[in-house]
């Protein structure tokens, strides 16, 4: 019997019972249906949940915070950072030290700068992804004095010959327009000036001329964030504060090793992080990453996918039972038509080949039909998650709840088409076990 004989005869047999093939059809559409939405909500929950992670910051950075490391660990010092940059891995790093904020003053004619200011490894911040919108990042060793801005830290100058609140903040006036600080650090001179702690000190510090390199972009997945920051050389900023603490005769525990407090580290590339994160953990200091959060994250949504693809095989199981019942009754009253094939000479094989087509027709149909409405449904859905609307607590304004990749669907649909053809094996077995003399004698 030829492939095109048997197809023929399996949807002919499957219009000649239309109202029951419909039915059987319409479990494994709703089988296929519940599983192919039910795991879209989950794709769709991994993707809003690596956006989210990634809109945090970088999933590459490390952070090392040395207020709670080991007590047997070594200072977190300058020889300690080399140890860690050259750990496998490791792309860069640098130290953040936040320089005291009573220390010295950042001055422009009769401006004064009212933030503070952090040093870190000048070179390292294009690696980490730091931008400009004026001037350059640096490149290599950069000369004593060199700083850069952040846009909002520019409006932290204030004019030092009033004695009201007169700095001004970078929101909109009645125009809509933002007023431009009082300081453009790439065009009016800047100095730097030692403070002192008592007015009676005779000793006297020549103030240091800065140099602007550029004004940073605000990026508030940094840390710290560039916009409100204004970084200096690590080793410049620790030299200023020695030259203040000498200034103003301030006592320094030297039998304590300096170390800083923070520092933050850059790795290769995702899968670097952990074994990053480990070694410098075997270190004695504890570290924190985005990647972190995102790995318990992702087993969440690992959790919700197989709790969601669970309840919808339960449909699909049930509409398997369906097809092995429709199957096994096709049988009973095809017995005699059986038989007369038997008798006729029909290879045994062919006859359970028909009734495996059959099943796997029932599977495949449905399937394509299920594929099709959890198409729409995921539609309506992501239309109303879009409007703001949300749906069973996820989603918001814009956002897409429900994602059928390619390869759910073709999955999906090969997975239909295998439940047929596993629940027409054994009706299909069963008809060919049947005697073709008690076939034909069948009424």
């Amino acid at each position: 019997m030829k492939w095109t004989d048997m197809i023929a005869m399996s949807l002919s047999s499957l219009f000649k019972r239309k109202v029951r093939t419909l039915l059987t059809v319409a479990g494994v559409v709703i089988g296929t249906c519940a599983i192919v939405v039910m795991l879209s909500f989950g794709i769709g929950i991994k993707k809003t949940t690596d956006e989210t992670v990634q809109s945090m910051g970088d999933l590459t950075v490390i952070q090392i915070e040395n207020y709670n490391s080991s007590p047997d660990a070594e200072p977190l010092n300058d020889a300690m950072l080399e140890r860690i940059r050259a750990l496998p891995g490791v792309q860069t790093l640098t130290p953040m030290f936040d320089a005291d904020f009573s220390a010295f003053q950042i001055r422009s004619g009769k401006y004064v700068y009212g933030g503070s200011v952090t040093g870190v490894y000048m070179d390292a911040l294009s690696e980490f992804g730091y931008e400009v919108e004026e001037g350059k990042l640096p490149e290599g060793t950069v000369e004593e004095g060199a700083v850069l801005f952040g846009r909002d830290a520019l409006y932290n100058f204030y004019n030092s010959k009033k004695n009201n609140n007169n700095m001004i903040y970078p929101e909109p006036d009645a125009t809509g327009k933002i007023p431009d600080p009082y300081v453009n650090p790439m065009k009016d001179k800047l100095e730097l000036v030692l403070q002192k702690t008592d007015e009676n000190n005779k000793k006297t510090v020549k103030p240091v001329k800065l140099k602007a390199l550029g004004i940073l972009a605000q990026d508030w997945s940094k840390s710290p964030s560039p916009g409100y920051s204004v970084f200096m050389d690590v080793k410049y900023v620790r030299a200023l504060t020695e030259q203040y603490n000498k200034l103003n005769n301030i006592k320094v525990d030297k039998s304590k090793k300096f170390q800083y407090s923070s520092v933050v580290v850059k790795a290769l590339d995702i899968k670097s992080v952990e074994p990053v994160q480990d070694a410098i953990k075997a270190l004695g200091f504890q570290t924190y990453s985005m990647d972190s959060m995102r790995e318990s994250m992702e087993a969440q949504t690992r959790t919700i996918q197989m709790i969601l693809g669970g309840l919808g095989a339960i449909s699909l199981l049930v509409a398997a039972l369906g097809i092995t019942n429709t199957m096994i009754m096709s049988i009973y009253e095809r017995t005699r038509e059986i038989g007369v094939m038997k008798v006729l000479g029909c290879v045994i094989g062919n006859i359970r080949t028909m009734f495996l087509i059959e099943a796997g027709m029932i599977g495949f149909i449905g399937g394509v039909a299920g594929i099709a409405i959890s198409y729409l449904l995921s539609f309506l859905l992501n239309t109303l998650a879009a409007n703001g609307g949300g749906v069973m607590g996820l989603g918001g304004a814009g956002g897409q709840i429900s994602i059928i990749p390619a390869w759910l669907a073709l999955g999906a649909l090969v997975f239909s088409t295998m439940v047929g053809l596993v629940s027409g094996f054994s009706p299909a077995n069963r008809a060919v076990k049947i005697s073709a003399l008690t076939a034909i004698r069948q009424e």
